[in-house]
């Protein structure tokens, strides 16, 4: 992944957290985003949903899968990451890919259980449970998207059933799609030893561990108010055009 630094003219990307405060920017800039500025949940869980289902649309257009059917698994966990991932289902149906959906432990959230009905009402089918042999996965879906584990998630203390599904995704051939942090990667570590991703999509500015990730990558975030832009100094990348996402 390319970087931005201060003063160097030939790079195009920064590194917008801390490396020691990684995680507390994360959380400080979404409170500021709802509180300060009024931003729904539900409205910044869409927002991102969308943009990584054109990322993805981007990244794997329908004519290139290798399927004859355009097969999606989309694997979400309990939290925001699973509402996005949610959202993001929603959208890839729209776009005319066949969602599946895996979702372990559904929230208990309102929220994250309207997102829930919204996928079940266009017909987006649940798996009831993942399977462990791998050929299975490779043989049925041209992508896994994963949206398990968010920035939040303490990577040293993954449990079931994330821990055994992380086991699964090493193992398979199927590309990956991660949302925001690869699960498994701890947000504030560059070196890491969990799933590979293929295509990494960053939600409102790129976190530490994306500085060792050597795949696709897009960025999420043109909403992102300029006042907060410059007082987290994240140096974003100019969006194309009227596009909500660029590649990096």
């Amino acid at each position: 992944m390319r970087m931005f630094l201060p003063g160097d003219d030939d790079i195009e990307l920064t590194v917008c957290f801390s490396v020691s405060d990684s995680k507390g920017e994360v959380a400080a800039i979404e409170t500021e985003l709802l509180k300060d500025y009024r931003f729904g949940q539900q409205q910044l869980i869409e927002i991102w949903g969308q943009a990584c289902a054109i990322a993805i649309t981007k990244a794997y257009p329908l004519s290139s899968l290798a399927k004859k059917q355009p097969t999606v698994l989309v694997i979400c966990g309990p939290d925001q990451n699973g509402s996005i991932g949610l959202v993001c289902a929603r959208h890839l149906r729209m776009f005319e890919y066949e969602p599946t959906i895996y979702h372990p432990k559904r929230s208990s959230q309102s929220l994250h259980q309207d997102f829930t009905v919204q996928c079940e009402k266009m017909d987006i089918p649940f798996l009831s449970y993942l399977p462990t042999e791998v050929q299975l996965i490779n043989d049925a879906y041209n992508l896994v998207i994963d949206a398990m584990l968010g920035p939040e998630a303490d990577c040293a203390n993954i449990k079931e059933p994330y821990s055994g599904i992380l086991v699964t995704l090493k193992q398979i051939k199927t590309p990956i799609v991660s949302v925001d942090v690869p699960s498994g990667w701890d947000v504030e570590e560059t070196s890491q030893d969990g799933i590979n991703p293929e295509v990494l999509i960053s939600l409102t500015a790129p976190k530490k561990c994306a500085v060792s990730f050597s795949g696709k990558h897009f960025l999420a975030g043109r909403f992102l108010p300029y006042d907060i832009q410059k007082k987290y100094e994240l140096n974003l990348p100019d969006y194309p055009g009227t596009d909500c996402l660029i590649e990096l």
